[in-house]
C-alpha cells in the first residue's frame, strides 16, 4: 500500500501570486502543488491536494483523513490562529500533521503569534515560502519512515 499524504491549503490561498505579493511571494496555489507533486513522487508518496476555505469544510476533510492518510500537511491560514474546531479535529483523528506557513508568522501581527494547531501537529514550519511546504511533506515522509 502506497503512503497517502493529505495536503490542506486553508483559506484565502487560491489568491497566491494575486494578494499580499510582499508577505506571500508571486508564486502561485498551483505552482505550489507542482513542486509538492514532483518531491512526492521522488519520495514515492501519494497527494491528495485540496483547497477550503471554509472552517467546517477543513475539519469535515481532516474527520475523514483517518481512513485513508498516514499523515496531513496543512496551512490552516488565518484559521491557525483561533480555530478550536480545526485543531479539536487534528487531535481526534490521530493522523500526524504538519502545520505549515508561508511567511514568519512570528515576526508578524502579534495576534498571528499565537497558533491553536501547533500543540496538536508534530511539528511547525513558517517562514520559508514554498519550502515550508516542501520541508513539511521531508518531515511527514521522515516521520512515516520511522514508524
Amino acid at each position: 500500500m502506497k503512503t497517502k499524504i493529505l495536503v490542506i491549503h486553508g483559506p484565502n490561498l487560491a489568491l497566491l501570486g494575486e494578494r499580499e505579493v510582499a508577505v506571500y511571494g508571486n508564486f502561485t496555489l498551483g505552482e505550489i502543488n507542482e513542486k509538492l507533486q514532483a518531491l512526492a513522487k521522488a519520495e514515492n508518496v501519494e497527494l491528495e491536494i485540496v483547497q477550503l476555505d471554509g472552517e467546517g469544510e477543513i475539519a469535515s476533510k481532516i474527520g475523514r483523513a483517518r481512513k485513508e492518510f498516514q499523515a496531513i500537511i496543512i496551512n490552516p491560514g488565518a484559521y491557525t490562529h483561533y480555530s478550536v474546531a480545526i485543531r479539536d479535529a487534528l487531535a481526534a483523528v490521530a493522523v500526524p500533521a504538519v502545520e505549515v506557513h508561508l511567511s514568519n508568522i512570528y515576526a508578524r501581527e502579534e495576534f498571528r503569534h499565537k497558533s491553536v494547531i501547533a500543540p496538536v501537529a508534530v511539528g511547525q514550519i513558517s517562514g520559508f515560502g514554498i519550502n515550508s511546504y516542501l520541508l513539511g511533506l521531508k518531515a511527514a515522509v521522515e516521520l512515516l519512515k520511522q514508524k
